[in-house]
């Protein structure tokens, strides 16, 4: 039995019925035979690994009234056929309707009773290629060991070796809500006083803000719980670099219902690189002036571009090396703006490279050791009932200090090409996280040569999601016009989409 850190049981206390915590990846391989059976080589693997990725069989055990943050258990009563699932997509099997299945996967919650993870086999792709979805509680794993967990799941060569037999394993009994409250006591004593105070005090605001008659008021109230969190970097505690300031109100930026879209486009990483060059900044400063222009472009097409830029939250990994738990949580964040008040690409550029740097030095002012202090101390069911208020009364959108627009993402991927069973991947399309008034997430992977973005979003709140993700490769298009830079490989077409389903009428022709 194992506590989970603090960092990790955030993600589990983020999640309302709108807002859930798994991170989602699409992988896309070539189907090396005509008789090559994805769902069972799937099923090997995966059967070949549960005595030795410990994140595959251990569940949660949460302890009673939220007293202290829970524990993982491995589970006694594991069913492998529970966690790996099967779907053959209807004729003809085009982009679209793939990333309609990662849509309503992604936007179901996952069972607390299981170890949190699912793997879906998505067969019938128009090209003859098949998909691969892993589904993974961003409790138990975050960008980085997911990559680890990548790395363990394929091969570096088409002919590897098949799996062998799982290593033994025995299963702990689950521990009784007795020894899960005296564990609790025992923690409580030792957490420092100040932080329990701070969220008291935040709870009861958001409970105020709740129970008084002007939303106004109510805004007001719980955006001055938010600022606090950002004040007490400035006391006697550790500089956390939040942002104090409001961003600005888009389409996306308002409650959230718990439906998605998902859609997913990929671009030239040797492009990205000339563009590189060609400007000056790094490939990070390139992608988010691609983010940049590419919002821009949306904003403007829905009359709704704000006279300011936008803010970013860009996760960092603060990871050292040193970590005893590969699979725990050690991330942070920046905020820097997104310049899509620019009309001009190439200053769009020159000012995502400034916003990231000015980020970073905030950023490197906190030891990396420190970053993980105020989850740890949190008390489980104060910050569960904050994020439950907030998103029952819908003041994440209406509290003055929203810090952020969306979260971008850039992952580096493996350089090589990687194989399952002898099939080779092709693409790695990130499915990440909105949460609560922030109805927008892209996350970028490098593999290979290419960039795969992945946009997810609310259903009703970007219902035209690919034509956004097709207006970020437009924008790079733009980017290398403006720089004058050399296209090393030409841009890759949009894949063929069916698009809605015409409904037939009475006295239709067919």
């Amino acid at each position: 039995m194992k506590q989970l850190s603090g960092m990790d049981a955030t993600f589990l206390y983020l999640e309302t019925p709108t807002t859930f915590g798994h991170v989602t990846g699409l992988m896309i391989f070539e189907r090396p035979s005509e008789e090559f059976d994805p769902y069972a080589a799937v099923h090997a693997k995966y059967a070949s690994l549960i005595g030795e990725l410990e994140p595959l069989r251990r569940r949660l055990v949460e302890v009673p009234l939220g007293l202290d943050h829970p524990y993982w258990v491995d589970d006694p009563n594991f069913d492998l056929d529970f966690h790996i699932r099967e779907i053959h997509l209807a004729r003809p099997g085009m982009v679209d309707q793939l990333a309609d299945q990662v849509s309503r996967i992604v936007g179901r919650p996952m069972d607390r009773s299981r170890p949190l993870w699912e793997v879906y086999v998505i067969d019938g792709l128009d090209d003859g290629n098949w998909a691969m979805l892993t589904k993974y509680h961003h409790a138990t794993i975050d960008g980085a060991a997911g990559q680890l967990m990548l790395n363990i799941l394929t091969d570096t060569e088409p002919d590897a070796a098949p799996p062998g037999p799982s290593p033994a394993w025995e299963a702990e009994p689950l521990p009784s809500d007795i020894d899960l409250l005296r564990k609790a006591v025992m923690n409580l004593a030792g957490h420092p006083v100040k932080a329990l105070r701070f969220q008291t005090r935040l709870v009861g605001q958001l409970a105020d803000a709740a129970g008084i008659d002007s939303i106004g008021s109510a805004a007001s109230k719980a955006g001055s719980a938010i600022k606090a969190i950002a004040r007490l970097g400035r006391e006697d505690g550790p500089k956390i670099p939040l942002p104090t300031s409001a961003a600005p109100p888009t389409p996306w930026n308002k409650p959230i219902t718990g439906h998605r879209r998902f859609a997913m486009r990929t671009a030239s990483l040797e492009n990205v690189k000339q563009l590189k060059t060609a400007t000056g900044g790094t490939v990070n400063d390139i992608v988010m002036a691609i983010c940049a222009g590419g919002l821009r472009s949306y904003l403007q097409a829905h009359d709704a571009l704000p006279d300011g830029p936008l803010r970013a939250m860009v996760p960092v990994s603060i990871r050292t090396g040193d970590e005893e738990d590969p699979w725990t949580n050690r991330v942070s964040a920046i905020f820097p703006e997104l310049p899509t008040d620019c009309a001009d690409p190439l200053e769009r550029v020159a000012r995502c490279r400034e916003a990231m740097l000015d980020a970073k030095r905030l950023l490197d002012l906190v030891p990396a050791s420190q970053l993980g202090d105020m989850a740890q101390v949190s008390a489980p069911v104060l910050s569960t009932s904050a994020m439950r208020l907030a998103s029952r009364f819908g003041l994440a959108h209406r509290i003055a200090a929203t810090p952020f627009n969306l979260v971008i993402s850039n992952v580096p991927g493996p350089r090589k090409p990687l194989y399952f069973a002898g099939a080779q991947l092709v693409h790695q399309f990130p499915v990440s996280i909105v949460t609560e008034g922030q109805g927008l997430n892209i996350t970028v992977v490098s593999y290979l040569d290419r960039l795969d973005f992945g946009f997810i979003v609310d259903r009703e709140l970007v219902p035209d999601v690919w034509d956004l993700a097709d207006m970020h490769i437009d924008e790079i298009g733009r980017l290398m016009e403006a720089s004058g830079a050399e296209w090393v490989q030409e841009p890759q077409p949009a894949a063929p989409r069916r698009g809605p389903v015409r409904v037939v009428q009475p006295g239709d022709a067919y």
